[in-house]
């Protein structure tokens, strides 16, 4: 399962330094202008969409049903039953897209009010998401065709597919210059790159002789398992996405820049959740559902906690970079062109409010698949929905006093809320069951954090003052030094502490 894990992992890291680049050029492009806030909008909106039908609530109903008529019935049925599926889902799509480009005014209003007081920035908000909006219905494919190969063991198309969209909004500003802004230029990138990933995706499938067909949509038991599983899933989903929704609401009603702001430390916080939450969520769910399938409990609940204690050990590095020192990740990464460092000291500021948030987000996944593993979707509706409830009122509470870092920080509270929820909820059914392996990983990685929070807190003083006289790349020097020294630091720590405690690297 680690070397699944690795696999995805990688995929998705090689998905981030794309997307690293890709949000290098825009910051240096757009900065945190009004043509950069009318693009994150319009670039949010088909995602917010994406995460409610598709992505998240699709893949926690679509894969255990899928797996479990493979399993029991064999290849053709579930081919079948993806075909049905993919049917369905290509006319729900398209009825959705033809409804958005109409009434795109209203949705843009509704998610951006605050833009309505500059027309300007509204119109291009609008023009820029009605080009951005078609990405949905590509993703929406590549997300059935992924669980398909994911079903089936096969995780490197789908977790490349993302590279395509960075690789294709950069060459779109390669280009800019043949469009009437830099926005119009990455709009028509995102779109293209959903073309792209549902080719590399569909090929894979193709190859592996899984790819679904049209089929006339016939409900039968596995059709009807699978819509009473999504329902609750969708639901969740989307009240997840209310709380992000709420993040642009009340961002657009702040000064100009803060949307950009959030967008930027977003995408520097997505690195680790990124490639090391959903990556363990991505392996583990379909191995949990396999194993519980064939009755094999204390199988699946080891190889909950193998992930667990892994995402740990990873995700903490991050977690103290993001909280120690984050004006100089964002000055080194982004402060270029039209991103001043007024802009680097503002996304800093949020990232490190977001930092507080990423060790329940990268474990949010993995225990998640404690209940979707089984078919219960509705618990983690519960949890998700009390937190969401939490998150937006604390919006709305913090915003004031803290402005834009108040929503980062209400939505790292919200994480903690829900997080804690299912742990509760899993213990109390037994559908989770952490060992003492775990608890000494998770010891030792607690060690060699407070050791390399220790050494981001003092080492940069010194090493500044050598990095300030060379000629050039200063604070890109200075973090490149720091992120080396600090690896070796807490690797060695964390492998020391893992062999005095007794924790054996090996899969068993």
């Amino acid at each position: 399962m680690f070397r699944k894990i690795l696999s995805v992992g990688g995929w998705t890291l090689v998905s981030r330094l794309t997307g690293f680049i890709r949000d290098v050029v825009l910051a240096a492009v757009m900065g945190v202008g009004p043509i950069a806030d009318a693009f994150v909008v319009a670039s949010r909106i088909p995602n917010h969409f994406r995460a409610i039908f598709s992505e998240g609530a699709f893949n926690s109903a679509f894969l255990p049903t899928y797996a479990g008529v493979l399993e029991r019935e064999g290849a053709a049925p579930a081919r079948s039953f993806a075909s049905r599926i993919s049917t369905l889902m290509l006319i729900v799509q398209i009825a959705l897209l033809a409804v958005a480009l109409l009434g795109m005014p209203v949705v843009v209003t509704l998610l951006a009010p605050g833009f309505s007081d500059d027309p300007q920035k509204f119109d291009l908000a609008v023009t820029l998401t009605r080009i951005t909006f078609p990405y949905l219905l590509f993703v929406t494919l590549v997300t059935i065709l992924s669980g398909i190969l994911n079903a089936h063991e096969r995780f490197a198309a789908a977790a490349a597919a993302p590279v395509l969209l960075n690789v294709s909004i950069v060459a779109a500003l390669a280009v800019a210059f043949l469009f009437p802004n830099a926005g119009y230029a990455a709009a028509w990138g995102v779109t293209v790159a959903g073309v792209l990933e549902l080719l590399l995706v569909w090929f894979a499938a193709k190859r592996l002789g899984v790819a679904p067909a049209i089929a006339v949509p016939r409900f039968d038991p596995a059709m009807k398992h699978f819509f009473k599983v999504l329902g609750p899933a969708v639901i969740g989903s989307a009240g997840v996405q209310l709380a992000m929704f709420a993040d642009t609401i009340i961002a657009s009603f702040l000064p100009t820049g803060a949307v950009a702001s959030l967008y930027y430390a977003d995408r520097i916080y997505q690195l680790p959740l990124g490639v090391i939450g959903i990556a363990a969520g991505t392996v583990l769910l379909p191995e949990m559902s396999r194993r519980i399938a064939a009755g094999d409990v204390t199988g699946a609940h080891g190889a909950q906690n193998r992930a667990v204690g892994l995402t740990l050990a990873l995700a903490a590095p991050f977690v103290v970079a993001f909280v120690t020192m984050p004006d100089l990740i964002m000055s080194a990464l982004f402060q270029r062109g039209a991103f001043d460092a007024a802009a680097a000291e503002r996304s800093g500021a949020v990232l490190a409010a977001y930092a507080l948030g990423l060790p329940p987000a990268v474990l949010i996944r993995s225990a998640v698949a404690s209940f979707y593993s089984r078919s219960d979707t509705v618990t983690p509706l519960i949890a998700s929905l009390t937190a969401v409830a939490v998150n937006v009122v604390l919006k709305i509470v913090l915003t004031g006093p803290y402005g834009v870092v108040g929503l980062a920080l209400a939505t790292a509270i919200g994480i903690w809320v829900n997080l804690g929820l299912l742990v509760l909820l899993a213990l109390r059914r037994d559908w989770m069951a952490p060992g003492g392996t775990l608890g000494r990983t998770a010891a030792a990685v607690a060690v060699a954090s407070l050791l390399l929070g220790a050494f981001a807190w003092f080492a940069p003083i010194p090493l500044s003052e050598w990095t300030t006289r060379l000629p050039a790349w200063n604070s890109e020097i200075l973090l490149a030094v720091l992120g080396m020294a600090g690896a070796l630091l807490y690797g060695g720590v964390l492998l020391a502490g893992l062999k005095v405690l007794g924790v054996r690297l090996s899969r068993r």
